[in-house]
């Protein structure tokens, strides 16, 4: 039978996994790309750029996300309880404790956010305090806690960092085409190969984003996986998160808060109100995994 321990190693394996896909398939097209423009540079400065835009967002990324969802800090006297769950947490994890912030809206939810576990920050919302009991919160909290602790800003930095090449690679060699830059080898014998690199490159060009974006969007479930398995270790309760995804899966409530840069960070999809059926196509294209899923895994779980 599965344990919280076989299910944490198998999502962060899964999660390397595809980020590995994701360099193979920024080496193939930069590749292709270099030998059509006839200029390598060009893969250099691209890296350059998306490197750099991504670490000033990350950097500066839990401001950004506050600023974008209108939390506020939450004063220790005026949620005492709460303060003292993950102050207990953050114990148990070996981690600094969080800043926490509400958000002010009936949906019942939660995000952790910050480049670091010493900038991190803990937000939920009105609604989650009002229908949650407290092992329930404590493993709503224990989910956000393991996100800080498996440094999951980090890998999605790195994530975005390589969607961000393969995008503007792509921008860059279909922008090429119109202007009549490719390189240009028929006088020295290479028209042929040129030619097929020129196919190549155009496939990659049109198909690589949407590849990307699939692969951006499953490594994100599979965080939401690797935290719900690690919060339980914190916990020692698998049926306290189980019990507070059930209720969300009952709330139909939609995020009035809610915009597509940040839909990642909550603990269930925030659209997840104007969403009435999920089919196996559309599922590809969410930024979590069916919660019914999520809520199976943990009951299969055994400390």
């Amino acid at each position: 039978m599965a344990t919280i321990w076989t299910h944490k190693d198998s999502n962060i394996r899964k999660t390397w996994f595809l980020i590995t896909i994701f360099l193979v398939l920024i080496s193939t097209a930069g590749w292709v790309f270099s030998r059509v423009y006839g200029n390598p540079g060009i893969l250099v400065f691209a890296v350059l750029f998306s490197t750099i835009t991504s670490l000033i967002s990350y950097w500066y990324s839990d401001k950004i996300v506050i600023a974008t969802t209108g939390a506020k800090p939450i004063p220790e006297n005026v949620y005492p309880e709460l303060h003292n769950i993950v102050e207990n947490l953050a114990i148990t994890a070996g981690l600094p404790k969080p800043r926490l912030y509400l958000v002010d809206s009936p949906q019942p939810n939660a995000f952790a956010t910050g480049r670091d576990p010493e900038h991190a920050i803990v937000a939920v919302t009105s609604g989650i305090l009002r229908i949650m009991e407290k092992s329930e919160l404590e493993g709503v909290l224990a989910h956000e806690m393991s996100h800080v602790g498996n440094r999951d800003m980090l890998v999605s930095t790195v994530v975005v960092v390589l969607v961000g090449v393969i995008q503007l690679l792509s921008d860059m060699f279909l922008r090429s085409m119109r202007w009549g830059r490719l390189s240009n080898d028929r006088d020295n014998g290479g028209g042929q190969i040129q030619a097929i690199f020129l196919l190549i490159g155009i496939a990659l060009a049109i198909l690589s984003p949407f590849i990307a974006l699939l692969i951006q969007l499953a490594v994100s479930r599979k965080r939401e996986y690797l935290a719900d398995a690690s919060g339980v270790l914190l916990t020692r309760y698998p049926d306290g998160l189980a019990s507070a995804l059930e209720k969300l899966a009952h709330d139909h409530t939609p995020m009035r808060q809610a915009n597509h840069a940040t839909a990642h960070l909550w603990l269930d999809d925030p659209y997840q109100g104007k969403r009435k059926t999920v089919n196996w196509f559309a599922n590809l294209f969410m930024t979590h995994p069916p919660i019914e899923d999520r809520i199976r895994r943990l009951k299969e779980m055994s400390l």
